[in-house]
């Protein structure tokens, strides 16, 4: 492991951030000094936007996608690099809004009458009754769900975060 790679992953574990941020931030600045052949350290804002075209018009990535290599090379640069660059240095991609798809409630019986294993259709109920990750449900306990105030207490939630939600 490179000292700058190891000195990166340092600096995201002082910020507490997530096994999954890490592994991701680390993969994009990979890709990144891949993509140049050479360290990050030795690459500047133009280098930053030239791989930001490279992955916007020849590798089609997403907008979101495009902004997690925009925030990991933010990160890189401005706080490992301390680098004092502005956030105007690492343009984002505009994100379009995306409308849900609802189901009627007859779609919602129907898919779920298709799920024969009453375990698996209780954790999914309770996800689309409640806006619950499929994680966060798997990982319910009895104990977390409050019937007498419709109330389901999800422990450790993304960003290892605790909340209530109702239901």
């Amino acid at each position: 492991m490179t000292p700058l790679r190891q000195r990166m992953l340092e600096e995201m574990r002082l910020r507490n951030f997530s096994p999954e941020t890490q592994r991701s931030y680390t993969h994009y600045i990979a890709q990144f000094a891949k993509y140049f052949n050479t360290s990050p350290e030795n690459l500047g804002v133009e280098a930053i936007r030239e791989y930001q075209l490279y992955l916007i018009e020849d590798r089609k990535l997403s907008p979101e996608s495009v902004n997690c290599f925009t925030a990991a090379a933010q990160f890189l640069y401005t706080i490992t690099l301390e680098m004092p660059w502005s956030r105007a240095h690492f343009p984002r991609q505009h994100v379009p809004g995306k409308i849900p798809v609802v189901l009627s409630p007859t779609e919602v019986a129907l898919f779920f009458q298709h799920i024969g294993v009453v375990k698996l259709r209780a954790v999914l109920m309770i996800c689309y009754a409640s806006g619950l990750r499929i994680s966060e449900a798997v990982r319910l306990k009895v104990a977390d769900i409050d019937s007498s105030r419709m109330v389901i207490h999800v422990r450790g939630g993304k960003g290892a975060q605790d909340r209530l939600r109702t239901c």
